[in-house]
């Protein structure tokens, strides 16, 4: 990114609130601060205790808890807390925990308008983007509405405490697809280079120092400002091949989502280099290596993450359908998308070696 280039920067209105015990002690107030008065609660199954903590911290503006988000927002469960949130006659929604806990979120206030109050245990990043997601007949669709994007985000590092450390390598590279996509997008611009830039460092920086000590506070905070600056980039610009690979395989394939975005991501990146030498550079920088794919595929293997599709159950002779689905649909990617191209990229990724 020269000063010579076009861009075009949007940013997008939200509050932030950063502190250690804010899920229990700012939520109220951030409902407050919208003025919402009947809040359901949704979450995950995992998630359900601290979802009942935020849920008892709510008091009498709590209309309700909805412990049924899943992985990739089945058309089905969004349906169901759509169903939820008027039955209790909800004026707001706020989602407890993971993408899939926010992501149910984002389909009640897609299909009612709701304001959405965020409080991320994980480092998945949806929370600071308009993108929405829902998987029917196989199928993932994601889309993009202002009304989705969360109006409040409360961020915790004594939430993600008790996250496994597997989930949270996971998590953490799932932000960094964010950033890395971001760099390449054809809507990228000087700001999310720098978000970008500064995400990429500090949870590469954080995530073995909690692979290590998964209660080190200091970092799960550092881990938390990361996902928040990748987010930020994702909620920014327009994702490419890495993200639509990875939609494609666990909406058809039902493949683990954090997990997917780690195996798949230097692969992705791997591909696209030849076409991105400026995104290179400021990963080059990020990393502290002058081989920004090896780095990440390293990185992974050395904290314990899945390397290959195979671990996460996706079958070789899938491999090739995959890449005909991936490769029939229009999106922005700096080099072409073929079947064949993709095929490769996922022969390289089902089997996991060195991209």
């Amino acid at each position: 990114m020269t000063f010579s280039d076009d861009f075009t920067y949007e940013s997008r209105p939200g509050r932030v609130v950063f502190r250690p015990g804010a899920a229990v002690a700012a939520t109220p107030g951030e409902a407050e601060h919208l003025g919402l008065s009947r809040l359901l609660v949704v979450c995950g199954s995992r998630g359900e205790t601290v979802a009942r903590a935020v849920a008892d911290a709510l008091g009498a503006s709590c209309a309700g808890l909805h412990a049924e988000a899943r992985m990739h927002v089945p058309v089905e469960d969004a349906d169901r807390a759509v169903e939820a949130a008027r039955a209790v006659g909800a004026d707001g929604v706020v989602a407890v925990g993971g993408g899939s806990s926010i992501g149910l979120g984002k389909a009640i206030a897609l299909r009612t308008g709701l304001p959405l109050i965020a409080v991320p245990s994980t480092y998945s990043g949806s929370e600071m983007t308009p993108v929405w997601g829902l998987t029917e007949n196989g199928v993932k669709r994601t889309g993009r509405d202002p009304k989705v994007q969360p109006r409040s985000v409360v961020y915790d590092p004594e939430l993600t405490v008790s996250l496994p450390v597997p989930l949270t390598v996971t998590s953490g590279i799932n932000a960094l697809a964010h950033a890395v996509e971001a760099l390449y997008a054809p809507d990228t611009s000087p700001l999310i280079a720098l978000m970008a830039e500064e995400g990429v460092r500090a949870m590469t920086e954080a995530l073995p120092r909690l692979a290590a000590d998964p209660a080190d506070l200091e970092a799960r905070g550092q881990a938390l400002y990361a996902a928040w600056l990748c987010g930020s980039c994702l909620g920014s610009t327009t994702m490419g091949l890495h993200h639509k690979l990875c939609h494609a395989l666990g909406g058809t394939y039902g493949l683990p989502h954090a997990e997917t975005h780690t195996v798949v991501l230097p692969y992705a990146l791997a591909y696209n280099g030849p076409e991105i030498p400026g995104a290179l550079t400021v990963l080059r920088r990020a990393l502290g290596t002058d081989d920004p794919s090896h780095a990440l595929w390293e990185l992974t293997g050395r904290l314990g993450a899945p390397r290959s599709l195979a671990e996460l159950g996706l079958k070789e002779a899938d491999v090739a359908e995959a890449a005909v689905q991936v490769a029939g649909q229009p999106y922005a990617n700096p080099r072409p998308v073929t079947a064949d191209g993709v095929r490769a990229l996922l022969r390289a990724a089902h089997e996991g070696r060195q991209p």
